[in-house]
């Protein structure tokens, strides 16, 4: 429901139309369809004018996409991960003021497979914990995780609630395990039909592959495959002022 605008504040109509909008999108609201400019005049009683403003600014701000003869519709936000640490998906959905949420497609115990248990330090057919969640920005799935961890070490993640949050918190609060450290490996990949309908990737959409092995000081503790959409997730690297670059390196 649109808020009451405050006509006596000297915040202008339509900026106040802009917060309440830009709340309500955040929030999931119109998903299946963006107001008219009518029914924004309807809904917040003024100008046809006033209402334009706003959605200007909306559409300034990449929130909303204007098209000539077909009225306005939302864009879905892009998520900006930086590169410089050790990062949560989930930390990073919800800093951009979206719900975060899982979907879990698998939560048990199996053998390792070699390519596994080679990068776990593990000996072959060693029992792992193999967790498979579909990551959720809002209603639109963002990511598919796997993850394999050794089962002596991290069993309590069975009995851990995975439909939230970042799977190290969850290791730490259930397995008494902290990530230390660990490398990715990411390339640009095109998905398969079945990952790209997983994810409800659009066509001709590129996605990012991820391969993670983390750390709890020199002990390997997971290793990851991770599917991103690329229409919705940008890694950004950042270094530190000072840092210098020898030419003969650049190309």
């Amino acid at each position: 429901m649109a808020a009451t605008l405050d006509r006596s504040s000297p915040l202008p109509l339509w900026a106040q139309i802009v917060d309440d909008l830009r709340h309500r999108l955040l929030g999931g609201e119109f998903e299946d369809h963006f107001p008219t400019d009518e029914e924004l005049t309807r809904d917040y009683e003024v100008s046809r004018q006033t209402v334009r403003e706003a959605v200007r600014h909306l559409t300034a701000e990449g929130l909303v996409v204007r098209q000539r003869g077909r009225g306005s519709s939302i864009t879905q936000p892009v998520l900006e991960q930086p590169l410089h640490s050790l990062y949560s998906l989930a930390s990073t959905v919800r800093a951009g003021g979206i719900e975060e949420r899982s979907e879990v497609l698998a939560a048990e115990r199996r053998p390792a497979m070699a390519e596994v248990a080679a990068h776990l330090g593990l000996g072959a057919n060693t029992e792992v914990v193999f967790i498979e969640r579909l990551r959720f920005a809002g209603s639109e799935p963002i990511a598919r995780d796997r993850s394999w961890l050794p089962a002596d070490l991290a069993h309590g993640l069975l009995n851990a609630d995975l439909s939230s949050g970042g799977l190290y918190d969850l290791l730490t609060t259930h397995c008494s395990l902290r990530i230390s450290g660990g490398w990715e490996r990411i390339k640009p990949v095109i998905p398969e039909p079945t990952e790209r309908k997983l994810l409800r990737l659009p066509p001709k959409t590129a996605a990012f592959s991820i391969e993670r092995l983390a750390l709890a000081g020199e002990q390997p503790i997971e290793w990851r495959r991770s599917l991103i959409r690329g229409d919705r997730y940008l890694l950004i690297a950042q270094w530190p002022s000072g840092t210098s670059v020898r030419s003969d390196r650049l190309s």
